[in-house]
């Protein structure tokens, strides 16, 4: 079955959740998934994880950005920074979520199959 690798380009915490609940139900299909998080995006792995629509997810009975992550990596999805990203947003391997590897863009799609899917966030 085709892997999903997905690249999120924006620190928009909407954005990444969506990505998120999109490679946990292909790890739940039976898929294997990936996600890099390029350019400004990387601070939104800043431990600890949260964005400004926490509360109304939350409110609405869905996981915030924090809890979504932790079900990502326990799920065996693959998150990958861009180390460049980490340097734009102040940040050091040592900050982010724990499970999260920094990397390069260049890596990451190296690491794609022929057959796998391609989504941008």
């Amino acid at each position: 079955m085709p892997g999903l690798n997905i690249i999120v380009a924006a620190a928009e915490g909407r954005r990444f959740c969506a990505a998120l609940e999109t490679a946990i139900a292909a790890v739940a299909l039976g898929q294997r998934a990936r996600l890099f998080l390029q350019g400004d995006a990387a601070a939104l792995l800043r431990a600890p994880a949260g964005f400004a629509g926490d509360d109304a997810r939350r409110a609405a009975g869905l996981p915030g950005l924090g809890e979504l992550i932790e079900e990502a990596l326990a799920s065996g999805i693959e998150m990958v920074v861009c180390q460049s990203g980490l340097a734009v947003a102040g940040l050091t391997a040592d900050r982010v979520v724990a499970g999260v590897r920094a990397g390069g863009v260049v890596s990451f799609l190296a690491a794609v199959a022929a057959e796998d899917h391609i989504l941008v966030y």
